[in-house]
């Protein structure tokens, strides 16, 4: 451990070295000053009369064109050279070492671990990447031997065939095809336009939230507004409740001229257009910012400073839309691969150390799946996918799932139908009622 800390702290001391070399932006602001020379030089031959000009500017262009060339180079190799020593200091500090696992446990699903890198690929926007990437996973897949003596194993012989009735081949060709559809290694339902413009549409709105226009992000909230309620999302308000507060300051926060459209007199019309629909389940949010116009001269030592504060609203406020619009594609908020990678990366030392351990005593880890000790991991990054039905005293399967009813409590689905009498049940934990459709199925 001492030794480690050595190393992490020589390796501290060689970045920050390089963080006082010359960046690249030295070298990007070189080569613009050499475009702009040259444009120059277009534009002054392009108007000139005397045909002597052109050769007169060029050889004037010669000398400044060759310097900051020069200077280019100077600059890559500043750069250059700084990254050498931190690459090798990483090597020399944190050699390569082989990880002392006797088993690699995702050796045996390349398949899904295609499809993760495919599914980042494309919630990060690389499209292109992805595209080509899902290409030529199918063209190659993994195991591809190991998949065609599968196949054949599967396949039936011709007297099977004979054998088989027309009703069995319709329902096996109906289990087939819902079988692919639900592969979770299969790459082909990744590789759709419908997919990838979802995920142009949500960058698209990410980038107008970055610059704080919020009227993207609002007409996409009111068109899924149906869904969004199902699933108790407050974000169309949320939005429009930001859009609200920024055209409230005015002009000299968000830049625009105050006018009828802009200022108190805007956020006044704004909320008199688009508040009317949330009411019912945001009055008190209103009643504040409606009164607020009274503190509006004083705003920052009033009671509602903290609701008219904007200073990472708008980076709160595109976490949540990106929350809703994956969850609308039945996706997490968080890339898994990034999820899986980063969580790996904080239990790898332990999972070492462990591993270590276990052989010097020569003893085994018999519960297969299962890791020995337990991990720490960021609270974000903690799940929990098992729920045993409180009632039913039975874990939940996928034929099984658990089901949240109107009141909050959480049973599982058999249970929830047991417990009805025609269409309505009563709540074995607290006085409610309700009806089976409004039960919604959750997934821990």
């Amino acid at each position: 451990m001492a030794e480690n800390n050595t190393g992490i702290a020589l390796l501290e001391r060689d970045l920050a070295k390089l963080s006082r070399k010359p960046r690249l932006q030295a070298a990007v602001d070189n080569v613009d000053r050499i475009i702009e020379q040259l444009a120059a030089a277009r534009e002054q031959i392009a108007t000139a009369l005397d045909p002597h000009t052109a050769s007169l500017t060029v050889t004037r262009l010669q000398n400044p064109t060759k310097d900051a060339f020069e200077m280019v180079n100077e600059n890559l190799k500043d750069v250059s050279s700084a990254q050498k020593k931190v690459f090798k200091a990483v090597n020399e500090h944190f050699p390569l070492k082989p990880l002392p696992a006797d088993h690699d446990a995702m050796a045996d699903h390349p398949a899904l671990i295609n499809r993760a890198i495919a599914m980042h690929l494309l919630r990060e926007g690389q499209f292109s990447v992805a595209s080509t990437f899902i290409e030529e996973a199918q063209d190659t897949p993994p195991h591809h031997a190991l998949y065609q003596q599968l196949e054949s194993e599967d396949t039936p012989s011709a007297d099977q065939d004979e054998a088989m009735d027309d009703d069995d081949m319709d329902t096996d060709a109906q289990t087939s095809v819902t079988a692919s559809t639900s592969d979770p290694t299969d790459l082909s339902s990744l590789h759709s336009q419908e997919l990838q413009t979802k995920f142009a549409e949500m960058y698209s709105i990410l980038q107008d939230l970055k610059s704080h226009n919020l009227r993207s992000a609002i007409d996409w909230a009111r068109a899924n507004s149906t869904e969004l309620e199902a699933r108790g999302s407050n974000l169309e308000f949320e939005l429009s409740k930001l859009q609200y507060v920024w055209l409230f300051k005015g002009a000299a926060v968000n830049g625009l001229p105050d006018d009828e459209r802009n200022g108190r007199s805007g956020a006044l019309a704004y909320a008199l257009q688009h508040f009317t629909r949330f009411r019912e389940r945001h009055v008190r949010e209103i009643e504040k910012l409606a009164t607020a116009m009274a503190y509006a001269p004083n705003l920052a030592d009033s009671p509602y400073k903290e609701v008219f504060s904007t200073d990472s609203a708008f980076t709160d406020v595109a976490a949540s839309f990106t929350r809703e619009f994956c969850s609308l594609l039945g996706l997490s908020a968080e890339s898994p691969l990034y999820i899986a990678v980063t969580a790996g990366a904080l239990a790898l030392p332990r999972l070492i150390k462990y591993t270590m351990a276990k052989r010097a005593k020569g003893t085994e880890w018999t519960t297969d799946n299962e890791l020995a000790f337990e991990t720490p991991l960021p609270e974000k990054m903690v799940y929990h996918s098992i729920f045993v039905c409180p009632v039913a005293k039975e874990q939940t399967t996928e034929s099984n799932p658990p089901m949240m009813i109107p009141c909050g409590h959480v049973l599982g689905k058999e249970t929830l139908q047991k417990l009805c009498k025609g269409t309505r049940f009563k709540c074995p934990y607290c006085p409610s009622e309700g009806q089976l459709k409004d039960a919604r199925q959750i997934i821990l």
